[in-house]
């Protein structure tokens, strides 16, 4: 992964004004047609009371960003044409985010900020001190999908079915080969993660794939923390006293690109 990344909360495209849409459908190329779903077209021709001829915007994930106009107003099942490719397709910084939920309207704050701060990869974790025990995966993938529509990005963050962490770290090395878990520690004075940062720059650490792994509310149990600097490729104290993943992808986004 390259160190510079792009600044995608400075994004002139967020809250442009323009309808933008995610699909899961293949955009073929000019002059195709696809039908939306229900739910999208009723969006478009009821709630935003759009006609034929009005534009949209599109994107999958795979194929770029599309400039689409409504061949057909249907309520139930909107017709789209393509017009043509606006942005060709664009990845996400390799960083994933690992996390303890948090309430229902904190939860929704976080899946859409970590989105639009450009997390590759929403992963929620169960701690010991996790006061949330069920969550809906859908409705943090719905989040994430209104997130990256109205802040104009092309990709989507997967977001992972929530797993307790224990479960998580004994398969890390399985699942995530190579990737550094970057240990947010709130018992850790001014001054930790400076120090983090430089250790791990001087260890090459800048281009390497990251995961940010941010507690419960309460804060990491003793035995959880033993465990997690017990492994090879993890580093602590990392980032103490942020409270959310806005501020820590900000930080490590001007670290990754500073000298």
């Amino acid at each position: 992964m390259a160190d510079t990344i792009p600044d995608i909360t400075e994004n002139p495209r967020c809250a442009s004004g323009k309808a933008r849409l995610y699909i899961e459908k293949s955009l073929a190329g000019a002059g195709a047609h696809l039908t939306l779903e229900k739910d999208q077209s009723h969006y478009l021709v009821n709630v935003l009371r759009m006609g034929e001829g009005s534009q949209v915007l599109l994107f999958n994930g795979r194929d770029g960003e599309w400039a689409a106009r409504i061949a057909e107003a249907h309520k139930k099942n909107c017709v789209l044409e393509l017009v043509e490719r606006t942005r060709a397709q664009e990845g996400l910084p390799d960083i994933w985010l690992l996390f303890a939920p948090v309430k229902k309207a904190r939860l929704d704050f976080i899946a859409q900020k970590a989105t639009e701060m450009g997390a590759a990869v929403i992963q929620p974790v169960f701690t010991e001190r996790t006061i949330v025990t069920r969550l809906k995966d859908e409705r943090l993938q719905a989040n994430a999908v209104e997130a990256a529509e109205q802040c104009g990005l092309v990709a989507v963050p997967e977001v992972r079915e929530a797993e307790k962490l224990a479960n998580l770290l004994s398969k890390w090395d399985e699942r995530a080969p190579g990737r550094m878990i970057l240990f947010c520690d709130e018992n850790e004075g001014p001054g930790a993660t400076r120090a983090s940062l430089e250790r791990l720059a001087e260890e090459g650490g800048k281009g390497a794939p990251l995961a940010v792994l941010i507690g419960p509310e309460g804060g990491f149990s003793p035995a959880e923390r033993d465990m997690l600097r017990a492994r090879a490729r993890t580093r602590s104290p990392f980032l103490s006293g942020l409270a959310s993943c806005e501020p820590i992808q900000r930080r490590l986004r001007r670290w990754r690109q500073s000298g």
